[in-house]
Order: structure tokens, then C-alpha cells, then sequence
């Protein structure tokens, strides 16, 4: 995508969260696991220590299910003594998300369709009450709340705003969730709902020049009116918003376009960003954390890697898949006790645009937590 100008700049000096309070701009240095070996059997590069599998390919039955194609953004959940990892689906009509269940020591019980019938699923949230929040891809597209159990319906969330969403971060400390647009002059926004824990009202509200937020005259623009992106004249614009995570008072965010990792700190009402294209990370795109400080940052494409931006602003790589170059990687997420990643390649090595090759993956190993 064409790089665009921002219409704020700060540096991460200008910001105090409590993860990068006193960290420069993040910059390429050495992985804390060490360097990347020779790729392994399913064609994973890993540090010393760590393991991969296979878990699900798009296409072929995973725990009496045949797993979605092209699979997005993604979560865990607790499951009792396991765990239960969700996935999207960012194909057209038919997206939605599955699940699959994972016992005590890793082997897969069962997986299930927890929401069907929607379009261009691609990345979302999980919320602190132990739900799902799919985000729909497409023009005046939808938030769809659903239940990672697979025990009740998936809901539309239209207060939550109709554009092309991207992916959602709560904030249990402000009691707001944020919310990417994936689109060259895309917008960061925040829903308030009106009782926390309950979406299906709220006021919708869009970071502006200051940085301030100020209120979305019409979340729910229809096809020919206004959209939301531009309903606000003093709304700050980012190329091709991705990934979206909250911890210690920041939520980080993607852009593709500009390659950046931005970090707006809720405490402080600054905005900032912690990398700007300059290392070893390309094509930004989905990201998750861990409760040590650590952020893991997937790639659109690039060579294929996930690389960990560590608090004392470290930029490398700890994961890295050959002979996919024209997919993405998609859905990181740890398991509940931090000692495995899951993430999928879209497309695989096959490449194929519906995303029937799409790879669903799991990494054991040491990681901080």
C-alpha cells in the first residue's frame, strides 16, 4: 500500500506506560531465545529449545470438524485443566470462526463451529468475560460476539460501528474497547459501552488531532451516507490498521501500510510509536502479548516471521515459516499458561488466494511469561 503522512508524529520517549517507560525506540538486537535454526520437518524455524506441530489444515478434519479456510485472527481461552483455541475465517459469505478444544496435555478432543454465515472474517478480541469478538473485513462490516464454548448463539454488535473492521482490544481498566479499520486512511476508534460486559450499547468514538476522542455522529452509516472514517474532520488517519492489543495501560496497534507499531497510552492520553519499519519486522499485521512485557508481532507476508518486541525495545525474530511467501501469518496466540503459541498461515505453502491451504500451528517452548 502507498505510505501516507500521519497527522500526528510523537516519539516513544513522549510515552509512560508502564511496559516502555523507559524504552527507546524498539530496534533490531538479539532474540532473548537466541538465533533461528534450520527449519524443522513441518518447516518452522525455531530458537534452541522450542517445537512445533501441526494442529489443523484447511480442508481436513480436525477433532470431527473440517477445519475453515484461510484462518485469521485467533485466541485462547481456559477450558477447565485445557483450553480451547479460536480461529476465523476471512473468506467471502461463508467466514465465521471455529474452535478446537485442547485436554490437559495437548491432544485435541473436539472442534466446533462457534459462529457461521458471515463475510471476510479476519482478525478480533477476546473479551475479559470469556467471549469472542470476530471482526468482519468488508464495507460497512459487523462486530460479532461469540462463544468460545460453543453453548450460545453469536451476536452482532452494529453499535460497535459499521466499516471494515479489523481487530479488537479490550481495556478492562477505562472500560473501553478498541478497534482497528483496515483501510489506507482507516481510523483508531473506542466503543464505551454503556454497561461493561454487555455490547450491544454504547458510544462509538474515534481518536482525533491532540490526541483527543470525539464521538461518531453515525456508527451505523448506510451505504450511500457518510461513513464513519469520515464523519469526524479531526480524525487521525493510519495506513491499513491491523493488529490490535491492550496491557498496563497501552493498547499497541498495527499499520500496515507504514509498517508501524503504535502504542496509545490510555493513562497518559499519548500516542506514540515503538517501531517504525526500520528492523527486522515486515508487513505489520496481527498481535498478542505475554504477562512479561513481551509483544509478538506476525507478518503480511515478508519473509514469514513472528518477531518479539521485548520491553527494553528489542526487535527479532523467534519464529520463521520457509517456502510460504505468499501467504500471511495470522492468529498468534498463547495458551493459557504461556508455554504455547498458536498462529496459522493463511495460505500455506500452496499460496492459494481462497485460502484452502490455509496451516493452523502450534509451538512449544520456553517463552517468558
Amino acid at each position: 500500500m502507498q505510505r501516507r503522512a500521519f497527522l500526528l508524529t510523537v516519539s516513544a520517549a513522549a510515552f509512560s506506560g508502564s511496559l516502555w517507560q523507559e524504552a527507546a525506540m524498539a530496534a533490531v538486537g538479539a532474540s532473548p531465545y537466541g538465533p533461528l535454526g534450520p527449519a524443522d520437518a513441518n518447516g518452522v524455524a525455531l530458537p534452541s529449545g522450542f517445537t512445533s506441530r501441526i494442529v489443523a489444515r484447511s480442508g481436513r478434519p480436525v477433532g470431527g470438524l473440517l477445519w475453515h479456510p484461510a484462518p485469521d485472527g485467533g485466541a485462547c481461552f481456559p477450558d477447565g485443566a485445557g483450553w480451547i483455541y479460536v480461529s476465523n475465517s476471512e473468506i467471502p459469505l461463508a467466514g465465521g470462526a471455529s474452535a478446537i478444544r485442547f485436554a490437559a496435555d495437548g491432544s485435541i478432543t473436539r472442534a466446533y463451529r462457534i459462529l457461521s454465515g458471515t463475510n471476510l472474517n479476519c482478525a478480533g478480541g477476546a473479551t475479559p468475560w470469556g467471549t469472542w469478538l470476530s471482526c468482519e473485513e468488508i464495507f460497512r462490516g459487523k462486530v460479532y460476539e461469540s462463544d468460545p464454548y460453543g453453548a450460545r448463539p453469536a451476536q452482532p454488535r452494529n453499535a460497535m460501528g459499521r466499516f471494515k473492521h479489523e481487530a479488537a482490544a479490550c481495556d478492562p481498566d477505562h472500560r473501553v474497547v478498541y478497534l482497528t479499520e483496515d483501510e489506507q486512511d482507516g481510523c483508531f476508534y473506542r466503543f464505551r459501552p454503556t454497561t461493561w460486559g454487555e455490547l450491544s450499547s454504547g458510544r462509538l468514538e474515534v481518536l482525533c488531532e491532540g490526541p483527543v476522542w470525539r464521538e461518531v455522529p453515525d456508527p451505523t452509516p448506510g451505504v450511500l451516507q457518510r461513513q464513519t472514517r469520515h464523519q469526524v474532520s479531526q480524525a487521525l488517519h493510519f495506513d491499513g490498521g491491523e493488529g490490535c492489543h491492550y496491557a498496563g495501560g497501552v493498547c499497541y496497534f498495527t499499520a500496515k501500510g507504514d509498517r508501524k507499531v503504535w502504542a496509545y497510552d490510555a493513562n497518559a492520553g499519548t500516542l506514540g510509536s515503538i517501531y517504525d519499519g526500520g528492523g527486522t519486522l515486515d508487513g505489520v499485521d496481527n498481535i498478542t502479548g505475554t504477562r512479561a512485557g513481551d509483544l509478538y508481532v506476525a507478518e503480511d507476508g515478508g519473509n514469514m516471521e513472528i518477531n518479539i518486541i521485548t520491553p527494553d525495545g528489542v526487535v527479532a525474530p523467534v519464529i520463521r515459516l520457509d517456502g510460504q511467501s505468499r501467504s500471511e501469518i495470522t492468529g498468534p496466540a498463547f495458551s493459557p499458561d504461556g508455554s504455547r503459541l498458536y498462529f496459522s498461515s493463511q495460505r500455506g505453502t500452496s499460496g492459494e488466494t481462497a485460502g484452502t491451504g490455509g496451516i493452523t500451528y502450534e509451538v512449544t517452548g520456553p517463552f517468558r511469561r
